[in-house]
């Protein structure tokens, strides 16, 4: 039982207790006075007691080694893109193809995701929950968009104008020369009659970074699976972690 469901347990039952109390009370009065929380107030050895093998358990829990790293990866060290936001797009599309597949017997085209989302490097070495947690701290959930093709274009002409390394998935070829750019779904141009799906996060769904392409979608699969799981899944699946920087974008 998790650290936090005892506390609910805990005051649960107390309420419990108060509640089942025959006698009635009116509350006449409510006196207030302010404490200061100083090195002067000693610390209760009864509740340090109490909490100290959660907090043991729990460090352990997220020091735990899900994987290794040979190499820094962070956000910044390509040109439009990067080792960490190739290595969370790539996760990110496997992931909700996985869940979009098994779901609607339909596959995800490519997964686009947000510069801001990346808040932390991932070091050389261990690799831990941590890390994941660092990385991905927000509780946003993958969801799979179906865009037409007024909205693809606005997406990649949104993701040429802003000059942002946001995380593209390897389906995506995109070579750009000044403001103009050519783009390869899984090989192929982008065609007028049909629509595609893309893995993003909620938050960008909604219109999150100014991405309002991603709303109002011809449909919208919500997988309520979160982003930051998906990324402990695949670290604790790869034994070394591989990120590099491709073709996926092309800046001449």
């Amino acid at each position: 039982m998790s650290f936090m469901k005892k506390i609910w347990i805990l005051f649960f039952f107390s309420f419990l207790l108060i509640a089942c109390k025959n006698n009635s009370h009116e509350v006449l009065k409510i006196n207030a006075k302010q404490l200061n929380i100083s090195n002067d107030i000693k610390q209760d050895s009864s509740i340090i007691q109490l909490f100290t093998p959660y907090k043991k358990k729990m460090t352990k829990e997220i020091t735990k080694s899900l994987s290794f790293s040979p190499k820094i990866l962070e956000r910044t060290d390509g040109n439009l893109q990067s080792t960490l936001g190739n290595l969370v797009a790539d996760l990110s599309y496997e992931k909700a193809n996985e869940l979009f597949k098994n779901k609607t017997g339909k596959t995800v085209d490519f997964s686009m995701s947000n510069y801001g989302g990346i808040r932390a490097a991932i070091m050389k070495g261990d690799v831990t929950v941590s890390n994941a947690f660092e990385l991905m701290p927000f509780d946003n959930t993958i969801v799979v968009v179906e865009l037409n093709y007024d909205k693809i274009k606005a997406l990649f002409n949104y993701f040429v104008a802003k000059k942002t390394a946001h995380p593209l998935s390897k389906n995506i070829q995109l070579t750009i020369e000044n403001d103009s750019y050519n783009v390869l779904i899984n090989g192929k141009t982008i065609k007028k009659h049909r629509t595609y799906f893309v893995a993003t996060s909620n938050y960008l769904q909604k219109g999150g970074d100014g991405m309002i392409f991603f709303s109002e979608p011809e449909s919208l699969f919500d997988s309520n699976f979160l982003i930051r799981d998906a990324i402990v899944d695949y670290f604790k699946s790869k034994d070394t972690l591989m990120a590099n920087l491709d073709n996926r974008v092309i800046v001449n």
